[in-house]
């Protein structure tokens, strides 16, 4: 049995491509939504956060032989978890990372490792600002960027329940939330800078199909500054950018076994 861990738009491709070579699999995932999903398409799902405990004990009883990390490339907590758990439980850890993407010279451009990083320089920007860098480190930059009378914050994030209320915890006013539910199209987040007189906006460098390039094209060809948050940088040992390294990885850790 594979444990495999989701959270991207290609993983459950990945999923089925594994499934269809024969693998059986049971796919976690953080929200009931995201498992609704996977299991429509016909993948084993379950969700919620799983510890390191929890993660080995759920190890244990599904006879996990192999664990695939395709989880969100900002999800360190996550990997650190499972390659702790894979390597309790004395099995193969084998992440799938998308291929990392490069937005060239453009002097709009500047690259960051962090978080905090990312909202010094928005500070020193000052402005329009529109986070799509989610809700989990909010915080970060409303701590440095809120209450200024030369910034406006706006933070674009998935319309749960839950956002809503961090937002209304950190005192992010309501006329500076888009809550809504990607992918964005190239010509919406023109749109959305437009409307929001956006002069800065802040990503993360997530690779594969996530709409990444549009955010940044978009900005890009209206003259709009972009901060790029890199990667968080783990040694993960076995990792594959495709479906053809994880797959080769699985048959060779199935023949020598």
């Amino acid at each position: 049995m594979i444990f495999f861990m989701a959270g991207t738009s290609d993983a459950r491709a990945l999923a089925l491509s594994i499934q269809a070579k024969g693998y059986p699999l049971l796919a976690s995932v953080v929200t009931d939504h995201a498992a609704e999903i996977l299991e429509h398409a016909g993948i084993r799902a379950r969700s919620g956060r799983l510890n390191l405990d929890s993660m080995c004990q759920l190890l244990d009883e599904i006879g996990a032989t192999a664990l695939v990390d395709a989880s969100h490339p900002f999800a360190e907590e996550a990997h650190r978890t499972a390659m702790a758990a894979a390597d309790a439980r004395g099995i193969p850890y084998i992440r799938f990372e998308r291929a990392t993407q490069e937005f060239g010279d453009s002097e709009l451009v500047t690259y960051v490792d962090t978080y905090e990083q990312a909202a010094d320089y928005a500070l020193s920007r000052k402005g329009s600002i529109m986070l799509t860098t989610g809700s989990k480190t909010l915080q970060i930059f409303t701590e440095r960027l809120l209450g200024r009378d030369d910034i406006r914050l706006v933070a674009r994030m998935l319309p749960r329940v839950d956002n809503m209320e961090k937002c209304a915890k950190l005192r992010l006013e309501q006329r500076n939330i888009i809550a809504m539910q990607g992918p964005f199209s190239r010509e919406l987040n023109e749109a959305l800078y437009r409307h929001y007189e956006t002069t800065l906006m802040v990503t993360k460098e997530s690779g594969g199909p996530g709409a990444v390039d549009d955010k940044v094209a978009a900005a890009l060809a209206m003259g709009i500054e972009v901060v790029v948050i890199g990667r968080p940088k783990l040694a993960y040992g076995t990792s594959f950018s495709t479906e053809v390294g994880v797959l080769a990885e699985l048959e060779r850790i199935t023949h020598r076994s």
